[in-house]
């Protein structure tokens, strides 16, 4: 009888569900232990949900900054209003496009051989003498079920972080998991955190209709990002209306009647109908056994892993949220994937974080890719850097867009492309040349001479190309 390895991965992320169907597809014996629904945070209450609602801000506000340049004309009444929002209709979409995305991923699971258990998993600490590992599934009636397994992928991924004296009460003070259950529009929303969530919330509500304050604790927002493709944003931001409040930190948050108040550490208060927190997150690692079975976990809670998601216990491997490496579905479904091929013997690259891209769904969008402009000014690499604002770009001018760059790098000797930025409406999709060229190693020459659709906004890509290309002739003669 031929053995069967058996596989059980605990959370039904982005990291446990793409790495079920490697698993499954080279012949594991695969469970899922997911207690939530398949799809985890990223497409029941992150990024799925968070990105449909961005969807509908980002219609709005490209109607209402572009019609009358276009030349549309409106009958907008007497009272003002061109386009309305009803957010309980929006956000009664976010969550049927997100359980129906959930659904897809279980059947897909499903049809490939893995099954499904709806519960919470704990590592157990022994470890058999043939070297599997066990696994204890409790279901939500509270019965437990027993799973050996030769080796487990945990990818319990994290949930929003909270100030003591700021905890959400889900109906005026909200995380970004709660934000779906309102009916009306906040009228005046305090978004407390500037970082990518914080961003893309604060813009999309700006958007929709609502009187933003964006309560930064850092000089910028998006303290992480290319600079100046946070210099932009910050100034589309405060252009359109946001009032953004940098070095300003949070200190609690509480209820006042219908309002909510805002204490800064200054002693500051200001006060709106809502507040958002997106202060980060926490990994789900606490209560599921990993210490006591050899997992290491760092100071933060985040669980060490190697390149090919191995963790410090044999047999046990991570991806996700719960690792700490990238807050990225993407970068999830990555590890995960490089663990069971690992594990299962299949062909294997080791995760090379410089070859990912990244994208914040604000309006414009921000996508980066490879080094940084904080790599190069720090001396990480010696890098050539060209920067060209759309506003040069023919199709840029027709669609009215006013905002946003085309940015890459690359090494002065080769002229190999090692990273770019691209602010503009769809630059997650524009980014994608640029990642090709990151990650096959090619050089400005070989952009520069490949025939781009004009006019088109990735016609700037080239011409960064070819501006990369000058700068490097110009130098050697």
């Amino acid at each position: 009888m031929e053995y069967v390895t058996r596989i059980v991965i605990i959370g039904g992320g982005p990291g446990g569900y793409e790495a079920a169907l490697v698993a499954a597809q080279l012949g594991a014996e695969v469970t899922v232990v997911d207690c939530d629904g398949l799809g985890g945070a990223s497409v029941l209450t992150d990024c799925v949900p968070s990105k449909t609602l961005i969807a509908t801000a980002e219609v709005k506000t490209n109607f209402d900054s572009s019609y009358e340049e276009l030349g549309i004309t409106v009958d907008d009444g007497e009272d003002g209003t061109v386009v309305g929002v009803d957010l309980g209709k929006v956000n009664r979409r976010v969550k049927r496009l997100a359980l129906a995305q959930s659904h897809d991923i279980t059947a897909s699971v499903t049809r490939a051989g893995g099954r499904v258990m709806r519960g919470r998993g704990r590592l157990e600490p022994n470890r058999e003498p043939d070297g599997s590992r066990t696994v204890v599934v409790r279901a939500a009636d509270g019965t437990e079920e027993t799973l050996v397994a030769d080796a487990v992928l945990v990818a319990t991924g994290a949930h929003p972080r909270e100030i003591p004296d700021a905890l959400p009460d889900g109906e005026r003070i909200l995380n970004w998991t709660q934000v779906y259950d309102l009916e009306e529009l906040p009228e005046e929303l305090i978004v407390v955190g500037s970082g990518v969530t914080g961003a893309e919330f604060a813009g999309a509500y700006q958007a929709l209709g609502s009187k933003v304050t964006l309560v930064s604790s850092r000089d910028r927002v998006l303290p992480g990002e290319d600079p100046d493709a946070a210099a932009v944003l910050e100034d589309v931001f405060r252009r359109r209306g946001m009032n953004v409040m940098a070095r300003s930190r949070a200190a609690s948050a509480k209820r006042v009647g219908d309002r909510v108040e805002v204490t800064l550490a200054d002693g500051r208060v200001i006060t709106g109908t809502h507040c958002l927190m997106a202060v980060g997150s926490i990994p789900n690692t606490a209560g599921i056994g990993l210490e006591e079975a050899g997992v290491r976990l760092l100071e933060s809670g985040h669980i060490w892993t190697d390149k090919v998601s191995r963790t410090s216990a044999p047999g046990v491997y991570a991806a996700g949220d719960c690792t700490g490496v990238f807050a990225l579905a993407s970068v999830a479904a990555m590890q995960g994937r490089i663990a069971m091929y690992h594990f299962l013997g299949d062909a294997v690259a080791p995760l090379n974080l410089k070859t990912v891209s990244a994208n914040v769904f604000t309006d414009p969008e921000i996508a980066t890719v490879g080094y940084t402009q904080a790599d190069v000014d720090n001396g990480l690499i010696d890098a050539r850097v060209v920067k060209l604002p759309l506003l040069r770009n023919p199709r840029a001018k027709m669609q009215g867009i006013r905002d946003g760059f085309v940015k890459m790098f690359c090494r002065p000797g080769t002229g190999i492309v090692v990273g770019g930025v691209v602010v503009s409406p769809r630059a997650s999709e524009l980014i994608h040349p640029i990642s090709i060229a990151v990650d096959n190693n090619l050089t400005v020459e070989q952009i520069a001479s490949a025939f781009t659709v004009y006019p088109s906004l990735s016609g700037s890509i080239a011409e960064v190309a070819r501006q990369l290309h000058t700068r490097k002739t110009q130098r050697e003669a």
